[in-house]
């Protein structure tokens, strides 16, 4: 069950990401608080406080495991949260911002 734990611990890092770095960058970013929900945007400000909420989560998940050194297959399970959340956001996103251009 841990492994579940740190899989989605990995989500939520890599989901922190693109939120902080557009808010950084003062860039608009979808977040799910925007209308429409994950498609509109959101101000930079509520992007870099949702990045860090999804930091704050992720290192709740994997909190456990920060007591003992890592094994192959924690850093297996984290990666594979990051690659999979990785790969949706790439697909969502790029529709949404193909959207945007069409408009």
């Amino acid at each position: 069950m841990p492994y579940v734990w740190l899989f989605f611990a990995g989500a939520f890092f890599c989901n922190a990401i693109p939120h902080l770095a557009s808010g950084l960058q003062g860039l608009p970013f979808p977040t799910p608080f925007a209308r429409p929900r994950g498609r509109g945007d959101s101000s930079p400000i509520v992007n870099v406080v949702w990045g860090f909420v999804n930091i704050a989560i992720a290192i709740a998940l994997g909190a456990g495991r920060l007591e003992q050194p890592a094994t192959r297959e924690d850093v297996a399970a984290l990666l594979a949260g990051a690659l999979v959340i990785g790969l949706f956001l790439a697909f969502h996103f790029g529709a949404v911002q193909r959207e945007k251009r069409a408009d």
